[in-house]
């Protein structure tokens, strides 16, 4: 399956982050592109630690690892570096619901519960709520996740502050005064249908509109990758470290 195991040209780009792997008397300390081929078998195939095939390793040594990995940013640092030159002719923003099965429910009172581990009930149902920014090639910019039941423009100026863009598409579920004082403010054009109830009708680019689709397109392939399209994990940090991992494959593509 494409994306399961890392090209020899991925491995280069990926190594200089990979945290261990430093030779030791006894040679290699650990096989960090084995473990990153690991992560990739799980959010491809969706299956659970214990199923882990024995090619890579104990299924224990690889969930602690992980983890470990998110609390030191691994994935954050990452990220930033293979996504820092986007295509910002322009820039789609959009959310989408992520449907959660019932053991990703339960998060301790000591991790905030259900809304702080980004999980609650939409119409949709249960599940969570995957906000994303797109360049104009419709790679991945900046994303953050929220209970099902989340507003769309609630994490939305935040996502869109600080870039410098062109034109700047969402529908008009983001037709916000304080989301165009943004992007205007970042030099950049609003392209957002206006909302029914509003007195003044403002006109938008309805050409341009059209390369909204690229939203969408990012949603479809990484849905593909099974651990996201359905939240196995309790914790928030848990389930968008496998959303960052396949944002960075798509940029390493």
């Amino acid at each position: 399956m494409e994306g399961e195991v890392l090209r020899d040209d991925q491995w280069e780009t990926v190594k200089p982050f990979v945290p261990g792997g430093r030779k030791g008397k006894r040679g290699p300390r650990s096989d960090g592109r084995r473990f990153f081929d690991a992560l990739l078998w799980l959010a491809r195939s969706g299956g659970r630690w214990r199923d882990l095939p024995e090619r890579f390793g104990p299924y224990q040594t690889a969930k602690r690892r992980y983890y470990r990995w998110i609390g030191m940013g691994v994935f954050d640092r990452l990220f930033d570096a293979v996504a820092s030159q986007p295509d910002l002719e322009w820039l789609a923003i959009d959310a989408t619901v992520i449907r959660a099965q019932a053991q990703a429910a339960g998060a301790p009172r000591k991790k905030g519960g259900p809304e702080a581990q980004a999980l609650g009930r939409s119409r949709g149902g249960f599940g969570t709520k995957l906000h994303a920014v797109v360049d104009a090639l419709g790679l991945p910019v900046r994303f953050a996740i929220g209970p099902g039941q989340q507003n769309d423009m609630a994490p939305a100026c935040q996502l869109i502050a600080g870039i410098a863009s062109g034109n700047v598409m969402a529908d008009r579920a983001y037709d916000a005064d304080s989301l165009h004082e943004i992007i205007l403010a970042e030099g950049g054009k609003p392209v957002i249908p206006p909302r029914r109830h509003r007195k003044y009708q403002h006109r938008y680019d309805r050409i341009a509109y059209r390369q909204r689709w690229a939203i969408e397109s990012f949603f479809g392939k990484i849905k593909q990758w099974r651990r996201i399209a359905t939240r196995y994990d309790k914790l928030a940090a848990n389930f968008i470290g496998f959303v960052k991992l396949a944002s960075i494959m798509l940029w390493l593509k």
